[in-house]
């Protein structure tokens, strides 16, 4: 069913800016956060990447703001700088598209800038303030922003701050607002520790779940490592894939730059995104991203999880993520806003039992290799790993059939081994003879 933006409680100046984004309708997370943030109420939100979330926050909030008040209304913290830039500069669209009787001032307010020029700045107060938690508490305790008149503040990507060590700052910043300040939300998932600072805060919060719809859009590939570089199964699939642009994830920072020197020395353009850039080479490195320098990105968790890397055609999972919802964040950078895309995932036998977690969760995998330059396709992918574990159920069954020595003589290890052996023969056969009824 679609819905339509002039079906919630906007001014005809949103939904002129609206217009000239070219949103058609709103998505599902949309339709659900906008008529709701109207309300001022809090809103706990939990989504995936790409479901449009960032608007459902900026068009209701941007449109109860009093330009003629000059204070700072509203403010949206996010867990990183490249984050905090992206959603800046979506703000700074909507003010764009405005009417010149609506237009706003807003402020970017992120570490590694220069601070003292910053809070000159702020001379002049800004409507909306976008930046990273530890930035927006020093503007705080400097006094350059008043809290006590901020009306909506929104913490995005809130799992991140657990996993980034923030959440203090956070704690903190939210302690100086007033007691009815409307508060939302955003997350993939929420952790314990997220649920006592919600607790702490938010009351009587609207609960807005969108679950992943099992974008039928995307394709999830698994390829066996099989003793390969990362780089020659990247440039092997590459050759029969031909992506627009490739995200490329490892688990480390210290991988990423390796990856991408194999990748460069295999003729691929590459560039590199993770914790360890210093501010400058991060920015830098972001420009390039948009203005489509690379077609290869090799990049961690981390680092992703705050950009939006437009045209993102197929993930490599080059290494194998350690968590289940570590997928979930990689794969979701492609298929988005309707768009198809593929997740290749390189695996070791270790990597069975997430394998097997994400398939209970409904991801569906097609399983192939690349052999003499074409797809072939892997029926059983993961019959080497039952293997593996039936032998070691048959061990352990056998040994429980060996009698325990009371009394042990010398060399009786080597004849418990031996009794384990006959023991583990007659399983085999017995299970033989099972499967030959069953067939």
């Amino acid at each position: 069913m679609k819905h339509y933006f002039q079906s919630y409680d906007l001014s005809s100046n949103m939904l002129n800016v609206i217009h000239q984004l070219n949103f058609k309708h709103p998505t599902e997370i949309q339709h659900r956060v906008i008529p709701a943030a109207l309300k001022t109420g809090n809103i706990i939100g939990q989504s995936q990447t790409g479901s449009g979330k960032t608007h459902a926050y900026l068009i209701p909030l941007i449109d109860q703001l009093k330009v003629e008040e000059e204070v700072v209304q509203k403010m949206i913290i996010a867990p990183t700088r490249e984050l905090a830039m992206q959603i800046h500069e979506e703000v700074k669209k909507i003010n764009e598209f405005s009417s010149d009787e609506f237009k706003f001032r807003s402020r970017l307010v992120i570490g590694g800038t220069d601070k003292e020029r910053e809070l000159q700045k702020f001379n002049t107060q800004p409507h909306v303030v976008v930046g990273t938690p530890g930035r927006i508490l020093d503007f705080i305790q400097e006094r350059a922003i008043n809290p006590s008149y901020v009306e909506s503040v929104v913490i995005d990507e809130a799992d991140l701050l657990i996993d980034l060590g923030l959440i203090e700052e956070v704690d903190q910043t939210l302690n100086r607002m007033h007691a009815d300040i409307q508060t939302l939300v955003f997350s993939a998932t929420i952790p314990k520790r997220l649920q006592q600072l919600l607790s702490k805060y938010l009351i009587n919060p609207t609960y807005i779940t969108v679950e992943d719809s099992g974008n039928r859009a995307l394709e999830h590939r698994l390829i066996p490592r099989r003793h390969r570089s990362a780089a020659q199964l990247i440039v092997e699939s590459s050759k029969l894939i031909h992506p627009y642009i490739a995200l490329i994830f490892v688990n480390k920072k210290e991988h990423a730059d390796e990856l991408r020197e194999q990748l460069l020395d295999q003729g691929l353009e590459a560039g590199v995104i993770h914790g360890g850039l210093k501010p400058r080479e991060r920015k830098r490195v972001l420009n390039d991203l948009r203005d489509l320098r690379y077609q290869y990105i090799v990049a961690t968790d981390l680092a992703a999880r705050g950009i939006d890397i437009p045209g993102v055609s197929h993930v490599f999972n080059a290494e194998f993520p350690m968590y289940v919802e570590t997928y979930t964040h990689r794969v979701g950078r492609t298929a988005r806003a309707g768009n198809k895309g593929t997740a290749v995932t390189f695996y070791d036998d270790e990597n069975m039992p997430i394998i097997e977690k994400l398939e209970e969760q409904g991801i569906e995998f097609h399983n192939y290799d690349i052999k003499k330059g074409e797809w072939v396709e892997v029926k059983d992918w993961n019959q080497r790993q039952k293997r593996k574990q039936e032998e070691n159920q048959l061990e352990k069954e056998a040994w429980k059939r060996v009698k325990k020595r009371k009394k042990v003589k010398p060399g009786y290890k080597k004849k418990m081994r031996q009794e384990k052996e006959q023991f583990k023969k007659q399983l085999k056969k017995e299970q033989y003879k099972k499967k030959g009824r069953r067939s």
